[in-house]
């Protein structure tokens, strides 16, 4: 009989907690707090499930550009902007944005331009151009969303060649919205533009084709007098996102998609501590991490050497990171770190390695 009343007096007092908690949190400013489908720092859940999806179509929309179209059994759905991870034949992984319809179930399509080794490519495109036909099959991580579409009554989009593939279902979008928009859309020659005749079938005179063989590099001085209401997209090179943001009010900056993650050079010299090998290595000011410890660690297991794959990733047991990847949840740089990019804040690092 004493063991019941205990019970029934414990379960009482859960109970009564319960509710009290409930009405805590109900009565909160911030209640209902709901989790997060993008954390801050653009990682969503389910984003390194692999996918096994098959290539059932292939087609050319510009010069050196292959579009290939993924189907895959319950693919996530996904919004304007987002990307996916792409495991290459060779176990490479490279980042492709989604360039289709998102109302298109168990369908993806990306698109890639053909990158040569003496213009900077490290052979992940060209895998993509010989070696992903129809029937082969691929695995995928993703989507994730980094550049998403925010609601806006006007847009002005500005991309550069291979840079229109997230911002083309960002157009669709505000135009099946029925907000104002613009695009300025670049590239070396209008042969190497994708998607061109679509965009200006869409958009009539609201699509400016700055072609550089034609007519040099674009007349951005229009940004000045854009209204703060207006959202401003870009994607492209390097040179086009910095003449974007330098063509825009003082105190107005941009939403950019960058073709690679912050480069890990720029920093200061620093160290890091090899905890279980019991070394120390100076990394240089324009060297990686990676690239320092690779000597002391050969067997190190690496991909895209961009902050986009996680192959490299890290525990962190001391020190302070300078994050610069662009897949750790906020939770996970707390204790890790991707050694391709990210850097360290201080004088040194301990790694578990």
């Amino acid at each position: 009989m004493a063991r019941f009343a205990t019970v029934a007096l414990v379960a009482g007092a859960a109970l009564l907690v319960r509710r009290a908690v409930r009405s805590r949190m109900t009565s909160a400013p911030l209640w209902p707090m709901p989790s997060l489908e993008t954390p801050v720092s653009g990682y969503g859940r389910g984003a390194t499930v692999p996918r096994r999806v098959l290539v059932t179509g292939r087609s050319v929309p510009a010069e050196g550009v292959v579009e290939l179209r993924l189907e895959g059994e319950r693919l996530p759905s996904w919004e304007p902007g987002a990307h996916i991870d792409v495991v290459l034949p060779s176990g490479q992984v490279r980042q492709y944005s989604l360039c289709g319809d998102p109302g298109q179930p168990d369908v993806y399509r990306i698109a890639a331009r053909l990158v040569e080794e003496e213009r900077g490519g490290r052979g992940g495109s060209r895998e993509v151009h010989e070696q992903l036909h129809e029937g082969t099959e691929i695995e995928i991580r993703g989507p994730r969303n980094r550049f998403p579409l925010v609601a806006a009554p006007a847009y002005v989009f500005v991309a550069g060649g291979i840079g229109i593939t997230p911002v083309l279902p960002m157009v669709r979008a505000a135009e099946a919205a029925g907000a104002d928009w613009r695009l300025v859309l670049c590239g070396r020659s209008r042969a190497t533009i994708p998607y061109l005749a679509d965009l200006v079938r869409l958009g009539g005179d609201r699509v400016t084709v700055v072609a550089e063989d034609e007519s040099g590099y674009p007349d951005l001085s229009f940004l000045a007098q854009t209204p703060a209401e207006t959202l401003v997209y870009c994607c492209g090179p390097d040179g086009l996102m910095d003449a974007v943001s330098a063509a825009l009010p003082e105190g107005r900056t941009p939403r950019l998609e960058r073709f690679s993650a912050l480069a890990p050079a720029g920093g200061t010299p620093f160290e890091v501590e090899l905890r279980r090998s019991g070394r120390t290595v100076a990394v240089a000011a324009g060297q990686s991490v990676l690239e320092a410890v690779r000597p002391e660690v050969p067997g190190l297991m690496y991909s895209c050497t961009q902050g986009f794959c996680g192959t490299c990733r890290q525990t962190v047991l001391a020190g302070e990171v300078d994050h610069r990847d662009e897949l750790l949840t906020d939770a996970e740089r707390a204790g890790s770190m991707l050694i391709c990019v990210s850097r360290c804040a201080g004088g040194k690092l301990v790694l578990d390695l």
